[in-house]
């Protein structure tokens, strides 16, 4: 359980508070502040990883900043779901020309929606 270490007046004593009381206190702005925090750290985290080509890692966490950016927009996974069903149907009504298919190299996904 994660907690936080609060120092009292004598140097023995001890206070403990459970992460989850810690967020029942916290206001939703300062909540938002955090992410936002947390974002901009992760962020540059997979900047670093693309820099030392370790593309697998960047891409994992590219998954978890869509998940921090989902979160401090709103979207639920209803939402993103709605979204990737649209852009495939609209992908499947209007395929690339052949030479637009030559020239991009193939990928793996990097996104699955599992239901």
């Amino acid at each position: 359980m994660l907690s936080l270490l609060l120092h009292g007046g004598r140097g023995d004593r001890h206070d403990y508070i459970s992460q989850a009381e810690l967020t029942e206190r916290t206001p939703v702005s300062h909540s938002d502040e955090q992410l936002q925090s947390v974002l901009e750290t992760l962020e540059e985290c997979r900047k670093v990883l693309n820099e030392i080509n370790s593309r697998e890692s960047a891409e994992l966490l590219s998954v978890v900043i869509l998940d921090v950016r989902m979160k401090l927009k709103g979207i639920d996974g209803a939402d993103l779901k709605a979204l990737c069903d649209e852009m495939l149907r609209s992908a499947a009504s209007d395929p690339q020309s052949p030479s637009k298919q030559t020239q991009d190299q193939p990928r793996r996904p990097l996104l699955r929606v599992v239901k």
